[in-house]
């Protein structure tokens, strides 16, 4: 691959190694905090399921059309849609504070399902165990049924930080900043293919170093391998 006099100025001033960075801080803490309201809406649908150990359907529903909403909006209008709730969030619409706050509401409702969907692959038998000795529901819930999915949690959790610094790519479409805004800014708009090709290849590297590290984390903590 042939350089550009333009790739090599971006890169003597650290532009590019910052678009790194910058990318990892946001997908990380637009990650954390999604998984702070979306683990517990994600263990509030399967307690409340029809097979849960609490049902309640009419709360199981309203949840579930909630969670269903935000996941079926494309993430580009969602984007475009929650420009006022940013600014009212953190004063600015524009920047990667706006960002931040566009991934964690369009990240924590998918890691709601993925939630939900770690925990529907517990063995009932294990649940019913815990029932029949009498333990209160939320000591269920957080010795018998988040313990068993950790794994499962783990496994979903990278696919969600894969999934949100995907999202962050599109950064650049509000004034945010990262490899996305530098692939589209000085690669996609000034037709410099090989800034392109540098953005998505530290892309998959980064992917590649999240998978790899959530894949072993999983490993080690899953109960039915030997170690």
């Amino acid at each position: 691959m042939t350089f550009s006099d333009l790739f090599y100025q971006l890169w003597d001033k650290g532009l590019i190694q910052l678009g790194v960075w910058e990318t990892i801080y946001m997908t990380l803490i637009s990650t954390g905090v999604a998984y702070l309201l979306g683990l517990p809406l994600g263990v509030l649908l399967r307690v409340t399921a029809r097979d849960g150990i609490h049902p309640i359907g009419w709360l199981n529903s309203l949840v579930g059309v909630f969670v269903n909403i935000f996941r079926s909006i494309p993430f580009i209008i969602l984007m475009v849609a929650m420009l006022p709730v940013a600014k009212v969030l953190v004063g600015t619409s524009l920047g990667n504070k706006a960002v931040i706050v566009m991934l964690i509401i369009a990240a924590a409702p998918y890691v709601a399902r993925m939630v939900e969907s770690s925990l529907r692959e517990i063995k009932p038998g294990i649940i019913e165990a815990a029932q029949a000795m009498g333990t209160p529901n939320f000591t269920i819930i957080w010795k018998v049924m988040l313990p068993e999915a950790k794994p499962s949690l783990i496994t979903g959790a990278v696919i969600s930080t894969v999934t949100i610094l995907g999202y962050s790519a599109m950064a650049g479409t509000i004034g945010g900043t990262g490899l996305g805004q530098i692939a589209i800014s000085y690669g996609y708009q000034r037709f410099k293919n090989d800034i392109i090709w540098v953005c998505m290849i530290l892309i998959v590297l980064i992917v590649q170093v999240i998978q790899i590290a959530g894949t072993a984390i999983a490993h080690r903590t899953d109960k039915r391998i030997r170690h």
